[in-house]
């Protein structure tokens, strides 16, 4: 069975994350299989936006524990080269909508945050567990976090490993709407569908990187 999920839409892609057994916890076969699709899709003309969600009750959990207790620690999940998946959004350059259907933890955290437009529900919780299982965030999360949430926030998230709730994420600009869960997929569909229709993606990733490199150097790189 694929653990990622391909649904072609008119304009743009439904990316399913599936693994809903282990909350969708990222192992090798998964992350090559979405960086995999995100090349097909950066190469598919009739795509412009894509939108990311989770099978099952969970977004993502993460990198897979399992993996991570054999004796070769994180080795064993070979999360470089054709399984970096941080590197494979880097390279995506059309927009990318996350539908954050449900626990969204360390690695799945740092996933969320990949995205260009992150949408949550009821059921949406996110958690900066990487202290308390003892792995550095190597995603972005340590200096994407503080940029979105602000220092302090992102400082207790970080240190305390607890739950940040869906309410809290809206409050605090984590997400761009909170809505019924529902209506989650629903609503993710219509801002790629609009995407599409606007036909001018240009801007959308490049905004992002701009306001991560600071102002001054995001000014320089807007110049055409």
């Amino acid at each position: 069975m694929p653990t990622i999920l391909i649904d072609r839409k008119e304009g743009y892609a439904v990316l399913t994350l599936n693994r809903p057994e282990s909350l969708n916890a990222l192992n090798p076969e998964m992350m090559t299989e979405l960086c995999a699709a995100l090349r097909m899709l950066e190469d598919d003309a009739a795509c412009s936006a894509i939108v990311l969600t989770g099978a099952g009750r969970g977004f993502c959990a993460g990198l897979d524990l399992k993996l991570l207790s054999q004796p070769e620690g994180i080795a064993a999940l070979d999360i470089s080269g054709a399984n970096d998946i941080h590197e494979a959004f880097q390279r995506f350059s059309k927009p990318v909508i996350m539908a954050v259907n449900g626990i969204a933890a360390t690695g799945g955290f740092e996933l969320a945050l990949m995205g260009d437009i992150l949408l949550g529900c009821e059921n949406t919780r996110f958690a900066d567990t990487h202290a308390r299982v003892g792995i550095a965030p190597g995603w972005g999360l340590s200096q994407k976090l503080a940029r979105i949430i602000g220092p302090s926030r992102a400082k207790e998230a970080h240190y305390t490993g607890n739950f940040i709730s869906a309410q809290q994420a809206s409050d605090w600009g984590l997400m761009s709407r909170l809505v019924a869960a529902d209506r989650l997929l629903v609503e993710a569909e219509k801002i790629a569908s609009d995407i599409h229709e606007a036909a001018w993606v240009w801007s959308s990733r490049w905004l992002i990187r701009a306001w991560l490199l600071g102002l001054k150097r995001g000014l320089l790189s807007s110049r055409p």
